[in-house]
């Protein structure tokens, strides 16, 4: 079943799941070390990420450094 987010500011119609589920759904692996989620303006902890099902109008930031200079 899918459902609509807000992702990154755009919204998203994505499969239902858990935040670990979103970040394969995207092509971004989970296991990468610089990633950082935050589920309506709060910071979910890495070990909560298999834990946290997504919900209809959930606001879902995932943060990325760049690298530059």
């Amino acid at each position: 079943m899918s459902l609509t987010i807000n992702l990154n500011g755009e919204e998203t119609r994505v499969e239902q799941g858990s935040l670990q589920d979103l970040l394969q759904q995207r092509g971004i692996d989970p296991s990468a070390r610089r990633i950082a989620i935050a589920r309506n303006g709060a910071l979910v902890k890495r070990d909560s990420w298999p834990k946290e099902t997504l919900s209809e109008g959930d606001r879902i930031e995932i943060v990325r450094p760049l690298a530059g200079g």
